[in-house]
């Protein structure tokens, strides 16, 4: 969890950033940024409110972390705080070099040093990473004599961060511990704040192993599972039903207690082995028989746990348990399946 109410503002300095594709180029300040109380307590607002998850990454390179523009940048800048504006030079230059897509818009790029962000409970210094691409129209009302004025004025709103990242002074052999937000592009061109300019992987943690179990559970319940056995929907409902209820009920996980109270069938459980071994391989990632559930990921994650039978396009059938009250049928004479539901009352 992030704590931001002992928060101090060190240095910020503000560049514009243009894109490489149509050649719009950079505007570098020369200096940091002077700001009153009141300014300052508005960008402290602006930059720092939209960071609610609990989802975290790492800055990381195939083959040398150092090698990772934006971790080389924020490492200078953590052991030689005095370096701050010739690092933030580099970091604009850096995102700017990464700005190739013909969507991605010119907009203002702040570099800013923080203390005393409290994230796990430890007090950490931060490096603050924030673009403002989108405008919007303000209006300004003002006396005129005897009547009132009206005029615009194009401004950033301060409710709605484009592009943040916040690169936490701790886990440095890892690459660093990063928050990221982008809450302006979900295409393509958003690939380029993620995973170009910071060029992040998940970290590893309790976050990182729950998503992790609940996407394989998601895998094997609903591909793999009617490829080596014969079971129906309603079965395949049921079984992600207790998956997650297990998740979201359980403070920790334990593959063999999931295992003999949520798949229960020795053929399934075997088989449920095989495909864990394969989905790690496949997807090049460490699953975990035990570790800490994080409810955060349950919450966020539970929406593709849904166990949903899509009949047609005209109905669908949302299964929250027992399935026993759930039969599949078929109508020779209409020559189409159908299921009975069995209820006690309606509401």
């Amino acid at each position: 969890m992030l704590v931001t109410s002992e928060v101090q503002l060190e240095s910020i300095i503000l560049h514009k950033v243009g894109n490489k594709s149509r050649e719009e180029g950079m505007k570098l300040s020369k200096g940091e940024l002077k700001l009153d109380g009141f300014v300052k307590e508005l960008l402290m607002k602006y930059f720092l409110s939209p960071f609610k998850q609990e989802e975290y990454f790492n800055l990381h390179h195939e083959s040398d972390i150092n090698l990772n523009e934006v971790f080389a940048f924020c490492a200078n800048i953590f052991d030689n705080p005095e370096t701050f504006h010739e690092q933030s030079i580099n970091l604009a230059k850096h995102l700017y070099e990464q700005s190739n897509h013909p969507k991605i818009k010119e907009g203002e790029f702040y570099v800013t040093f923080m203390k005393d962000l409290v994230v796990h409970g430890e007090a950490v210094d931060a490096i603050g990473l924030f673009k403002s691409e989108s405008k919007e129209a303000f209006l300004k009302v003002y006396p005129n004599g005897d009547n009132f004025d009206i005029d615009s004025e194009d401004g950033v709103n301060i409710n709605k961060l484009d592009k943040g990242a916040l690169i936490f002074n701790t886990d440095r052999d890892k690459g660093f511990m990063v928050a990221t937000v982008d809450n302006l592009n979900k295409g393509n061109e958003a690939q380029y704040w993620r995973e170009e300019f910071l060029r992040l992987k998940s970290r590893e943690d309790i976050y990182f192993h729950t998503s992790n179990m609940m996407n394989l559970c998601k895998n094997f319940v609903e591909e793999h599972l009617p490829e080596v056995f014969e079971i129906n929907r309603a079965d395949q409902a049921d079984l992600l039903n207790k998956s997650a209820s297990y998740l979201r009920e359980k403070e920790s996980f334990n593959i063999k207690e999931f295992q003999e109270e949520v798949i229960a069938h020795p053929d399934l459980i075997e088989s449920f082995q095989e495909f864990k071994e394969q989905y790690a391989s496949n997807n090049e990632i460490p699953i975990y028989d035990e570790f800490d559930i994080s409810t955060a990921a349950v919450k966020k994650q539970s929406k593709i746990m849904k166990s949903i039978i899509k009949l047609d396009k005209n109905f669908h059938i949302y299964v929250h348990g027992q399935a026993s009250q759930i039969v599949k049928g078929y109508d020779q004479e209409k020559g189409m399946h159908f299921y009975q539901l069995f209820f006690h009352e309606e509401s």
